[in-house]
């Protein structure tokens, strides 16, 4: 499901749908959940997109194309069609209802519906073999939350044999986990059932005019109550070949600035929690043929290195000073800068003697020479975005403009110049 409009993530969104929006120099964020499709051996995929999906829809044309032969391995974008009558998706559960011809015409055993909007690794199989083992019509991923956090989510109350008991999305006063007093049990928003079930309550629910047609607010709580309905606890989900530092179980919820950033500072570490490099469960993505990145070091002033941080392909840092960021791909970095804890995306350029410190740059923008980002919040208010936790975001640019303003001034990029 990668309909959602996301706008907790603005002005990330604003042009894109939120799994379309880039993450970790090179991917984009519905790379992960495919990527754990994949790499589980599940190879029949439908992606459902309504809002502004272009960007998406072209990600997953040029990255995401699994077999021109075989029926049953591809990724397959499904735009909101009006199947059913004269709406668009009225709510998850409805995006599922409208697309169930796709379900019947490959009449599988157990459907997998999840969310296209998370950072983490998973194992579906250990969760499809444990839907197996309990005999379970519906299984929901869940792990805990703190409390504080909690009402954020889908909140699951389950018995001592992780049967469901109870389901509140987003409640005002979590309920805790029994014997976890800090702790409440959130649902990922994943779910496995058995297709004639899920079949069958969609209809349902397609009838009930006072549903919001929603898989945690109505398809869950309607089926917990007369359907074996079980919680798969994803802490003991477990990937081939886990690096030193991994986190065991690493998931985050992306949907906020705060987090979007967190998530990405994640990263930067020698031995980080989430970890790119683990080839064990690789994480796909669209390919370009962009050349390596350059560093042009500037043996004066010491200048043109990056520690602590991810530098995308075809990317050129001359003569300046990157410590603790994530730099996308074909980045253009000028003389004399210092770039810290920032994300900078795909096709940017930045002019000789900037400062950008905690600041998310979206792809294709021009920041002048002698720009200072990250170091005055109240000078920082009146020209950007920014967030509730002092994330100065500077939204995606004009992609036509490219970076001829700066190149049209005479500013050699090859050159650390004095």
């Amino acid at each position: 499901m990668a309909g959602g409009n996301g706008e907790r993530l603005y002005p990330l969104i604003k042009d894109r749908a939120k799994p379309a929006v880039p993450f970790g120099g090179k991917y984009r964020i519905i790379d992960f959940v495919l990527s754990n499709f994949v790499n589980s051996g599940i190879h029949s995929i439908y992606v459902l997109t309504q809002y502004k999906a272009q960007s998406l829809m072209g990600h997953l044309e040029h990255g995401w194309r699994l077999s021109d032969l075989l029926n049953d391995r591809f990724v397959t974008p499904v735009p909101a069609q009006m199947q059913t009558g004269r709406e668009w998706y009225l709510g998850t559960a409805d995006s599922v209802y409208q697309n169930l011809h796709l379900i019947q015409r490959h009449n599988p055993k157990l459907v997998a519906v999840f969310g296209a909007d998370h950072i983490y690794r998973m194992n579906i199989r250990q969760m499809v073999e444990e839907h197996r083992a309990k005999k379970a019509e519906v299984t929901v991923a869940a792990r805990p939350v703190k409390v504080e956090e909690a009402s954020h989510f889908g909140v699951i109350e389950i018995d001592g044999d992780w049967r469901i008991v109870g389901f509140e999305e987003k409640p005002k006063r979590p309920k805790p986990i029994p014997g976890e007093q800090d702790d409440a049990l959130a649902s990922m928003g994943n779910y496995l059932f058995d297709t004639e079930l899920l079949t069958q309550a969609l209809t349902v629910d397609a009838r009930n005019p006072a549903s919001t047609h929603d898989f945690g607010r109505d398809l869950l709580p309607a089926l917990l109550r007369e359907r074996k309905t079980c919680a798969y606890d994803f802490r003991k989900n477990r990937i081939p070949g886990p690096l030193k530092g991994e986190e065991p179980s690493y998931w985050r919820d992306v949907g906020t600035i705060k987090a979007y950033y967190e998530a990405s500072m994640d990263l930067r570490a020698i031995n980080p929690s989430f970890n790119l490099y683990n080839q064990s469960w690789p994480i796909q993505t669209a390919g370009y043929s962009g050349p390596p990145a350059k560093f042009v070091f500037d043996e004066e002033q010491r200048r043109g290195v990056a520690t602590n941080s991810i530098v995308g392909e075809g990317t050129i840092i001359s003569g300046s000073l990157i410590r603790g960021s994530v730099i996308g791909r074909s980045v253009r970095i000028h003389s004399y800068c210092l770039i810290e804890d920032s994300i900078i995306m795909d096709w940017v350029e930045i002019g000789r003697g900037c400062q950008i410190r905690k600041a998310i740059i979206d792809k294709h923008n021009i920041i002048p020479p002698g720009t200072r980002i990250g170091f005055d919040a109240e000078e920082d208010r009146n020209r950007y975005f920014v967030s509730e936790g002092g994330i100065v975001v500077i939204p995606r640019g004009d992609s036509k403009t490219g970076w001829s303003q700066l190149s049209s001034q005479g500013i050699n990029f090859f050159s650390a110049a004095k």
